[in-house]
């Protein structure tokens, strides 16, 4: 059957249920007896294999509800989760579900300011950590009044109640006669953005998210219940939301959780082989760094569908892994206030370095700062249009900030904050945060498309691109370049680098003034701070 972008996003019909709880529908109801595997879970440390079944889940997590109903904890009370890739992520984050708590997910590489700010602005009752963070917790738990009970998950200290003990003493079984109704705009989440230029906002998600990452399961992620899924993220960002909660468990599939620290390329190749992996997500740079190395020896011929977000997904990076492995990888755009959005849908042409088209359910257009719509090719915001019945899974405002709120939604439509061009066949065209378009000489240049340019340069691993002031061009453009452990940045080196630019995009678009360094400066959830880059080359 041929692929009709037309009849899906005519077809398309979801609504959720006005009463919806993702803890209750989905892991209770629907696959709460099932003993498929839910997850396979996988310590760096011991080698460990440990297979969870969906019956399993739903019983951890609701031993997990009632510890909480004992502890007093209710409806609408804030819970920070600050755990590593561990079964007991998920039975924390649907046992607040399912009492009708908000979960509060952080990563675990958070310095105790960075949780007495997320501990104080939430509010939180509750804070649950592996003994990884209970030092810096330590440190400032007495500045944070708010907080009642410390749950210590696998260790045991004085001052900290362990997890294992609390749901030892709770039954299997929690009903929703047990708790408050919830409704579907219930919230359920709270994500802290990872700002780049001011102190994180907090993200409410209610439980219609949840449902409606349908969306991102059916038509970005082409999920099935007889995958074996592995997505590479942190349980901190949202991107773990996408990829290890939702959408895999909307469609009962089995999920890899490989709890390790930082990336080892046969460690990973391995587990694809092993365990028979056939839907996988990544960034860009770990599909780049695996394409690179020798593919021989491994088996990846299990893998059927594979995807990337988090960070826009350069060109080079798809040609690579495709080359390898004869998969494409299928771009999605999105962020923690909403959904996949926009996708390379399974079956449609990939047009490499494109985002893709918007999902059903999303009027999305490239807007003016006054929201009028441009035409085609050029650059704008990436703008959300407010429509009835409300655009599935996107957030209604920022958690007890109207400001910040009001600076988003505006004349009928949500600023996402990303700027973009849109092509004649409907394609959309990443182009960088709306505050990181470099102006030179009357040119508009998007530092993603020059950073795609350096990144297929042989000696160059990381790339950053931003503006500099200049009193001819009013700026040009500067780029930041981590090379190869191989490599020496010299004189001649960035001359070859500049020519290599100007033979493989648009010469006005080369950098006119080049930095190296050994790294880059990058926000707690490994977006590049730009404003620190920026800072830097008005000083060089």
């Amino acid at each position: 059957m041929s692929f009709s972008y037309e009849k899906i996003r005519s077809s398309h019909d979801l609504k959720c249920p006005d009463n919806f709880n993702f803890g209750f529908d989905i892991i209770s109801d629907k696959y709460g007896k099932s003993e498929k595997t839910a997850l396979i879970a996988i310590q760096k440390s011991t080698k460990k294999v440990q297979k969870i079944s969906y019956k399993e889940l739903n019983e951890n997590s609701s031993k997990f509800a009632n510890a909480l109903k004992n502890f007093g904890i209710k409806k609408k009370d804030n819970i920070l989760v600050i755990l590593p890739r561990i079964p007991e992520w998920y039975y924390c984050i649907l046992g607040c579900s399912k009492v009708g708590a908000v979960a509060i997910p952080c990563t675990k590489m958070l310095k105790a300011k960075d949780i007495e700010y997320r501990a104080k602005k939430s509010n939180a009752k509750v804070i649950i950590s592996t003994s990884e963070s209970s030092s810096e917790i330590n440190k400032i738990k007495d500045n944070c009044k708010s907080l009642k009970y410390k749950i210590l998950v696998k260790d045991k200290k004085d001052d900290w109640y362990n997890y294992d003990e609390i749901c030892k003493k709770s039954d299997v079984n929690f009903g929703r006669d047990m708790v408050p109704p919830t409704k579907s705009n219930d919230l359920m989440l709270i994500y802290f953005t990872s700002g780049s230029t001011a102190m994180p906002k907090m993200v409410e998600r209610d439980q219609s998210y949840a449902f409606s990452h349908i969306i991102t399961q059916k038509y970005w992620q082409d999920l099935k219940s007889t995958d074996i899924h592995w997505t590479l993220t942190d349980t901190g960002w949202a991107k773990a939301a996408w990829g290890l909660l939702y959408p895999p468990l909307l469609a009962g599939c089995t999920i890899i959780l490989y709890d390790n620290d930082g990336f080892d390329l046969d460690e990973h190749l391995e587990i694809i082989k092993k365990h028979k992996v056939t839907t996988f997500c990544a960034p860009p740079t770990i599909y780049r760094l695996m394409a690179q190395s020798n593919l021989a020896n491994f088996e990846v011929s299990s893998l059927r569908h594979c995807f990337s977000a988090g960070e826009p997904l350069n060109p080079e990076a798809m040609r690579s892994w495709k080359n390898a492995t004869g998969c494409d990888v299928y771009d999605g755009y999105g962020q923690t206030e909403t959904i996949n959005i926009i996708a390379n849908f399974p079956g449609m042409k990939i047009k490499k370095g494109s985002m893709g088209r918007p999902c059903p359910g999303f009027e999305i257009e490239i807007i003016d700062n006054q929201a009028n719509i441009l035409e085609i090719n050029q650059i704008g915001n990436i703008g959300i249009k407010i429509t009835d019945p409300y655009p599935p899974g996107l957030f209604r405002g920022y958690y007890q900030d109207q400001k910040k709120t009001s600076e988003v939604f505006k004349n009928g439509w949500y600023f996402t904050g990303d700027t973009a061009t849109k092509d004649k066949d409907g394609y959309f065209w990443f182009v960088g945060r709306s505050d990181d378009i470099i102006t030179s000489s009357g040119y508009r240049i998007s530092p993603f498309e020059v950073e795609s340019v350096l990144l297929e340069h042989p000696y160059i691993v990381e790339a950053a691109v931003v503006a500099k002031p200049d009193k001819v061009r009013g700026e040009i453009v500067a780029a930041f370049i981590v090379l190869g452990k191989n490599y020496n940045g010299n004189r001649k080196l960035k001359l070859e680098i500049q020519e290599f630019v100007k033979n493989n995009t648009a010469p006005y678009k080369y950098p006119r003034e080049i930095i190296f360094t050994k790294n880059l400066p990058k926000t707690i959830s490994g977006k590049i701070r730009r404003i620190d880059l920026r800072n830097k080359i008005i000083k060089i």
